[in-house]
């Protein structure tokens, strides 16, 4: 294979980069991620909304300034390890990988859930294996079915948005701005929704393969960001109308139970197709963004040097994808997937704060430092705010990957491993 062979193809606009954000972002997050948030904010739930998107804001200003210096495939690995030091940009692909490894199991198990609650890990597993046969294809056939599942899923919100608003039951006394839970309970439901938010971070691990990335990511990071936003808060509002903070908390189905008090139960089942549809749409795009930075740390020799390999003809890390799908595959129907979110939420928190620490080192270093440190800090709170056996579990994987990474130092007598 030549070195040219080794290249991705750059083939992505500004939309594609904005609709491959969108699928990570409004996913099924926003069908899971409202009721446990209500549970522990309690009527300080859109408090939590609004610091999560605050810390992402932040996170994904960081990320798009270094992903224009920075165009490769790998993200904040790259980032980290060009501008801290080898080992911050391993910390950083190690939380990646492994974090978001366990979120594509979550959203598998979440496809199951909706679709054949009986045999949930047997349906979780068959589209780990659909979706890793699609991002096989091509990065193009990726973006074009991610595209469909966002319009799919973005219908379906606005249906839930119109028909709560909309119905007699709306109270907009619901909507409390109080912090009933206390302030820890706010950070910890910030925690649990940024889980939703983070879906931007699959734009800049896709730097190799966007057209004119210096000038792509930078736009297409905030406007997916901001996207997002808008409709999570429009759901966030609609649904606590209806519910309130106390219902929304005890909710198992938050928007299909929010339709049903809103008088109009024939919407239920819609809700849980497009809840399905959305957690494919989440799975394909991490996917697709783990097998990127498994390619960059293969690349460095930290993963084995097998998977740096590109299909010749597709052009895509065939080897990485395939590996990334195997793993999926055996968590998604063995694991619970509450643990595999709370886990998740750890690793890509760690994630965030090497990419702001990064930034931290960009000039100008004047008012340009306030923003990452802010996202330094609020991803700190966040992760710590965390039930206590996912920081527990987080933190373990965390040291297992650093004793990894200096034994393997130490194996090569010292030297920097792939450098």
């Amino acid at each position: 294979m030549t070195p040219a062979s080794s290249e991705l193809r750059r083939t992505l606009g500004v939309g594609d980069a904005v609709v491959v954000g969108l699928g990570s972002m409004v996913g099924a997050g926003i069908f899971a991620a409202l009721a446990p948030a209500a549970h522990a904010a309690g009527s300080g739930l859109l408090i939590g909304l609004a610091l999560a998107a605050v810390v992402a804001y932040c996170n994904a200003t960081s990320s798009a300034r270094l992903a224009a210096l920075y165009p490769a495939s790998g993200g904040t690995y790259v980032y980290g390890r060009e501008r801290l030091g080898e080992f911050w940009g391993y910390l950083a692909g190690w939380s990646f990988v492994v974090g978001k490894t366990a979120s594509c199991a979550a959203m598998a198990l979440t496809v199951g859930a909706y679709v054949w609650p009986e045999q949930a890990h047997v349906v979780a597993v068959a589209a780990v294996v659909a979706l890793t046969a699609v991002n096989y294809g091509g990065i193009q056939k990726s973006a074009w079915l991610t595209r469909v599942i966002v319009a799919v899923v973005l219908a379906v919100l606005a249906s839930v948005v119109v028909v709560c608003l909309g119905s007699g039951r709306s109270d907009a006394g619901r909507l409390d701005l109080g912090v009933s839970e206390g302030v820890g309970g706010v950070l910890q439901a910030a925690g649990l929704l940024f889980f939703a938010f983070a879906g931007y971070a699959r734009i800049a691990t896709l730097g190799e393969e966007v057209r004119d990335p210096a000038r792509t990511i930078p736009r297409a990071i905030p406007l997916a960001l901001g996207i997002a936003l808008a409709v999570y808060a429009c759901v966030a509002v609609a649904v606590l109308s209806v519910l309130g903070s106390g219902g929304l908390g005890q909710a198992t189905a938050p928007l299909a139970d929010a339709v049903r008090a809103a008088g109009v139960p024939g919407l239920a089942p819609v809700v849980r197709v497009g809840a399905a549809v959305a957690a494919l749409g989440s799975l394909l795009a991490l996917i697709l963004g783990v097998s990127r930075t498994t390619l960059a740390m293969a690349r460095d020799r930290h993963l084995p040097g097998a998977l740096a390999a590109v299909h010749p003809r597709f052009q895509v890390p065939h080897r990485a994808e395939l590996a990334v799908g195997a793993v999926v595959a055996v968590l998604a129907a063995t694991v619970d997937v509450r643990d595999a979110i709370g886990f998740s939420s750890f690793g890509v928190l760690a994630y965030y704060a090497v990419a702001n620490a990064s930034a931290w080192t960009l000039r100008p270093a004047t008012s340009a430092r306030i923003v990452p440190t802010v996202g330094l800090a609020g991803c700190a709170a966040l992760a710590f705010a965390l039930p206590a056996a996912s920081v527990v579990a987080g933190a373990g994987v965390l040291v297992v990957g650093v004793v990894a990474y200096w034994v393997r130092r130490w194996a090569v007598g010292g030297r920097a491993v792939g450098r």
